[in-house]
C-alpha cells in the first residue's frame, strides 16, 4: 500500500479574508495539506506544537501579540519547520528580529504575497 506524503502547512493569520485567501492559494498545490489555522499567538502555539507542520505561514501582527511571541515559544520544539512571516509591517527592523527569532522567510503582504506559494511549491514534488 502506498501512502501519499503530504506537506503539512499551518496558517497563522488574524484576518479571516487573508487566511481564506492563503488556504485557497495553497490548495492549488497537489501535496499540500492545511493542518490548521489560528488567529492568536496562544492558538498558534498550541496548534503548531500539536500538528508539527512542515511550514508555518505566520502573520507578524496578531490579535494579542506578534510573530516573535510565536517563534520564541515554538522554534526550539520544531527545528525543521520552515516559518514564512507575511506582513504589512515589512520594516527592516521587523525583518531582522523575525529572522533572528527563527523565521526562514519574511515577505511583504502587499508586494510578495505570492512568494509564500512559490516557496512551498519549490519543495512540492508533485508541483515541479
Amino acid at each position: 500500500m502506498c501512502t501519499e506524503i503530504r506537506t503539512k502547512v499551518f496558517i497563522v493569520e488574524d484576518a479571516p479574508a487573508i487566511r481564506d485567501r492563503l488556504i485557497e492559494m495553497l490548495g492549488d498545490l497537489a501535496s499540500v495539506a492545511i493542518v490548521g489555522d489560528a488567529g492568536t499567538p496562544g492558538a498558534a502555539i498550541a496548534g503548531i506544537l500539536q500538528t508539527l507542520p512542515d511550514y508555518v505561514v505566520l502573520d507578524y501582527q496578531l490579535d494579542g501579540g506578534t510573530a516573535i511571541d510565536v517563534l520564541a515559544a515554538v522554534r526550539p520544539n520544531v527545528p525543521e519547520t520552515v516559518f514564512l512571516v507575511l506582513t504589512n509591517h515589512a520594516h527592516s527592523q521587523y525583518r531582522r528580529v523575525c529572522l533572528e527569532a527563527g523565521a526562514t522567510h519574511f515577505f511583504d503582504k502587499s508586494l510578495e504575497f505570492g512568494r509564500v506559494k512559490d516557496v512551498i511549491a519549490a519543495a512540492d514534488p508533485l508541483h515541479r
